[in-house]
């Protein structure tokens, strides 16, 4: 192992154990968290979220990773399958992406019309001005990646057979269509990114700088224990105003 996988090894360790520490914090104090992870194809969402939960509460930690709607959620108020996975008194949950399919997948493939999709950009905020006052501690992530680093990581999904179940029709799409997604991340974090529920875009082209920079991120919005942690590296982690020129065009 290389000095600097070594050096990954040990600050993982490290925030994984004031996650642990941050999380027994938010529990004993009936705290309910949600974290959002957004982000194209191939961005690292999972990965990052694996190494988030290794370690936290079964029973007060879910991931929520939803199937796409049936007929019958077609016909229901959008935000309403949300809902129910929403976090309870000392719960973590984090989804593995979001209400926000209607800002990027959907519009972009065609799955909603215009209306909807404008529709949801005015309600979006709205919704989480909801959650926030409730008492839920809102975390939203975009994880960028360039076209390059993209392709190279679906090309490798393909070969890698323990990556089966990564690979999806979409895959291709997310190349082709690469411009069109960019415009609807823009205009996406243009119209929702409020400070009641702000936006955080994190460059993961290196995954494990990812990673870990997303944790400290974490950590230091929930606070607690969590508030010890250094600061992200703001070369990775920034905040809409700043991303100008930063994001992947």
């Amino acid at each position: 192992m290389s000095k600097k996988s070594d050096t990954y090894a040990a600050d993982l360790e490290r925030l994984q154990v004031l996650l642990v520490e941050t999380q027994h914090w938010t529990i004993e104090e009936g705290r309910k968290t949600l974290i959002i992870f957004e982000g194209r194809d191939s961005a690292g969402k999972d990965g990052a979220i694996k190494r988030i939960t290794e370690y936290m509460s079964p029973r007060q930690t879910r991931v929520v990773a939803l199937p796409k709607p049936t007929e019958r959620e077609t016909g229901q108020w959008y935000f309403q399958r949300y809902v129910p996975h929403l976090p309870a008194d000392s719960e973590t949950v984090l989804f593995n992406r979001s209400w926000y399919n209607r800002a990027g997948v959907e519009p972009v493939m065609g799955f909603c019309t215009p209306e909807q999709h404008v529709l949801f950009l005015s309600d979006a905020p709205r919704f989480e001005r909801i959650l926030v006052d409730d008492g839920i501690t809102l975390i939203k992530l975009w994880l960028d990646i360039s076209k390059a680093e993209q392709a190279r990581r679906l090309a490798e999904r393909v070969k890698d057979p323990l990556k089966r179940f990564k690979v999806s029709p979409l895959d291709a799409e997310a190349q082709a269509r690469w411009t069109n997604y960019s415009a609807a991340r823009d205009r996406m974090l243009d119209e929702t990114d409020h400070d009641h529920a702000p936006w955080t875009v994190v460059a993961t082209d290196d995954k494990k700088s990812a990673r870990l920079n997303i944790i400290r991120h974490i950590l230091r919005s929930i606070g607690g224990p969590g508030a010890a942690a250094e600061a992200p590296d703001n070369d990775v982690v920034f905040r809409v105003p700043e991303a100008k020129g930063r994001l992947a065009p």
